[in-house]
């Protein structure tokens, strides 16, 4: 890459972050929401917000000149003005039941930024920065960017495909889903196999109480619980599933062969242990495609350092390959690991073998 092309590639990537930046303030006031109902002024948007009408001026004219509102009339005064959001764009930054709604990565990376002071000591030190230290808005912002995913895909596309996690779910089987974060998974699976029985595991007191109401609000909580536990150090369940989850989340863990050791415990004779993780290339080979860039770039401000945070981490960070997994899974007992042929842009399914 040339000077120049670099140069022009950096300033569209500080274009990119000040835009992701600027949809979190317009989500965080619930800007795009009122937007999307009717044209509205400066002053209404202001009242309606409660932003502070000069900030949302800068806000309505930013996110214009950007192309994601729209106005009336450009040429009027600017307190006379109608701003809205047009019916394609509330896709992405209103429909929060969307696969296209993008508004929770901007939450992630904003919450990843307010960090960059601990990110930089953790860099010096070998440290790490917790999960629980990034805050609500990045809990949030990771639950509510897979939701769509686990309560639309998961239970109604991807396990029909794996006929035996079918079978035995659909006449009552028993889940336990580790690193269930806000619950998505768990819920998602509940919702779509009304007789199995779902109990999701955390490290993080904050999202096993609100993973608990999510199931609550859904009317599942009969079949869906929640537990905070470090499931490495489990000694309870043992052979008790039928199926056995990690979505998202074996690349954080510290210690991933002890977690993947215990979820071989826990499985029934018989029964399936699911690994969901990022879909990157099998070997690193220099320049990569945008889905390597963003996990990459994920792993530095959050994943890695979340991981790091922990004593005598393994320290893989997002960009696990399976090559890596396969490493873990047969240190953890089992004999390998068979990828499932279930398409998408951001993930792959693993079925961890004897």
């Amino acid at each position: 890459m040339k000077s120049s092309e670099l140069g022009e590639h950096l300033f569209g990537a500080v274009l990119g972050t000040l835009d992701v930046l600027t949809v979190h303030i317009g989500a965080r006031f619930g800007l795009y929401d009122l937007l999307a109902r009717s044209p509205l002024t400066v002053g209404e948007t202001a009242e309606a917000s409660g932003m502070a009408p000069r900030y949302c001026r800068e806000w309505l004219e930013q996110q214009t000149v950007a192309g994601f509102l729209e106005v009336d009339d450009a040429a009027a005064a600017a307190e006379q003005r109608r701003y809205f959001l047009p019916a394609e764009h509330a896709t992405v930054l209103c429909d929060r039941e969307s696969l296209e709604y993008f508004a929770p990565f901007a939450d992630v990376l904003a919450a990843a930024a307010v960090k960059l002071p601990a990110l930089l000591e953790a860099y010096r030190t070998g440290g790490g920065v917790a999960w629980h230290e990034y805050g609500e808005t990045m809990r949030l912002g990771q639950a509510e960017a897979n939701r769509p995913l686990f309560l639309q895909v998961l239970g109604n596309e991807w396990l029909p495909q794996l006929s035996d996690v079918h079978t035995a779910l659909a006449k009552g089987g028993r889940v336990a889903d580790i690193g269930c974060g806000d619950g998505w998974s768990s819920i998602g699976m509940g919702t779509a196999y009304p007789d199995a029985t779902i109990v999701g595991f955390d490290l993080d007191p904050a999202s096993i109480a609100a993973a608990t109401d999510n199931a609550g609000s859904y009317g599942l909580a009969d079949r869906v619980r929640f537990e905070h536990a470090d499931v490495a150090a489990l000694t309870e369940h043992v052979g008790a599933y039928d199926l056995v989850t990690a979505f998202e989340c074996v690349h954080d863990m510290s210690d991933p062969v002890g977690v993947l050791s215990a979820a071989r415990r826990l499985v029934a004779p018989g029964g399936t242990v699911l690994v969901m993780d990022e879909r990157v290339p099998e070997e690193f080979t220099g320049p990569g495609d945008p889905i390597e860039q963003f996990m990459y770039g994920f792993s530095l401000l959050v994943c890695l350092p979340d991981g790091m945070s922990h004593p005598d981490s393994a320290g893989t960070g997002t960009v696990m390959r399976p090559s890596v997994l396969r490493g873990y899974a047969r240190a953890a007992g089992f004999g390998d690991i068979e990828v499932l042929d279930i398409d998408h842009d951001m993930f792959r399914l693993y079925r961890l073998v004897e």
